[in-house]
């Protein structure tokens, strides 16, 4: 009797572990079910700008295209997302309009995002529109990578808001249009000098922000007194002046006179600037031996406000900023 009841209780459990071993996983080896792929949208945390691609970029652009921003999901920080990121920028009270997503454009979108706060698309920039001349105008001047050259002129009535003069030596007194930069190239400025009077330098800054019309006249000038051949090796046409984005300041100091000459890169300054300004977002706009690409004479004491880490890149592979551009926007 008790062998019978035995047999028929492992006769029992037999069975039934035939039948969970078909439901139930047996040690590691066995097959898991795949989680889900999540679909939740979030807004990146990492910085990101013109040229970068991965997944991060195509979130920024699901999450852009959520608050009405009409561009495509490419994964790459192409020009129709450097445009939505600098609209956004000129919409808000408290961001640099630079056509870079940082920290603080982070914050604001995710804010936008989140609490479904309306964003109206083009109202801080018009979406760049196809050019069907042969004059290429820059499109996005508010953009810190805007390329400016004699290729690309900026728009004649372009007057960047966000003018502010920047708390540096100057060899002059006058309150005049020259001293102002972007309000994000000032700050950067006001780094540099600091760092330059701990390190011993006399910097000065000696001419920024310069308007269409002060370009033209200055031009002119320069073409009546040397020809405008010779005029338009060292000054630009007004419209394809880098002064006019707001972005660049011209630095010298008293071994030269507070003058604007290549002794400059010869001094102690022009020495330390060469070698510390992309460490403030800045390069020198026009490096020696790259004329043929820049078309303009060696100028080391013109910087041009790029980030930091362009300017890196640039100083690192000494690139001029038509070279960079090519390279961070070539499919």
């Amino acid at each position: 009797m008790f062998k019978k009841n035995w047999l028929n209780t492992l006769a029992l459990t037999t069975v039934l572990c035939l039948l969970t071993a078909c439901t139930s996983p047996v040690g590691k080896d066995a097959e898991k079910d795949p989680a889900p792929e999540s679909d939740e949208l979030h807004v990146p945390e990492t910085s990101l700008q013109k040229g970068d691609q991965d997944q991060s970029v195509n979130m920024l652009q699901k999450i852009l295209m959520e608050i009405d921003y009409p561009i495509q999901t490419t994964g790459k920080f192409d020009a129709d997302t450097t445009w939505a990121i600098t609209d956004f920028q000129l919409q808000q009270d408290n961001l640099h309009a630079t056509g870079i997503y940082d920290a603080d454009t982070r914050q604001a979108i995710e804010k936008a995002f989140e609490d479904e706060i309306k964003i109206n698309p083009g109202a801080g920039l018009q979406q760049p529109k196809e050019d069907k001349t042969d004059k290429n105008i820059v499109a996005n001047p508010y953009e810190i990578l805007s390329l400016v050259n004699k290729q690309y002129a900026l728009p004649d009535d372009y007057i960047p808001s966000d003018l502010v003069t920047p708390d540096v030596r100057f060899p002059f007194t006058e309150d005049l249009p020259k001293k102002q930069m972007r309000e994000v190239a000032a700050d950067a400025l006001e780094e540099m000098f600091d760092a330059g009077d701990k390190a011993g330098l006399d910097l000065f800054a000696q001419s920024g922000y310069r308007s269409f019309d002060r370009q033209e006249a200055l031009f002119a000038s320069y073409s009546e007194e040397n020809g405008e051949e010779a005029a338009n090796k060292y000054s630009a046409r007004p419209g394809e002046s880098e002064h006019q984005t707001g972005l660049t300041m011209d630095v010298t100091s008293p071994d030269i006179n507070y003058d604007l000459n290549i002794d400059f890169g010869e001094t102690d300054e022009g020495k330390w600037v060469k070698e510390h300004a992309a460490d403030f977002g800045y390069i020198i706009r026009y490096p020696e031996g790259k004329e043929d690409i820049t078309k303009y004479q060696y100028e080391p004491w013109h910087l041009r406000y790029v980030g930091k880490k362009a300017a890196k890149e640039i100083a690192d592979h000494g690139l001029t900023l038509e070279e960079y551009i090519n390279n961070i926007t070539a499919e």
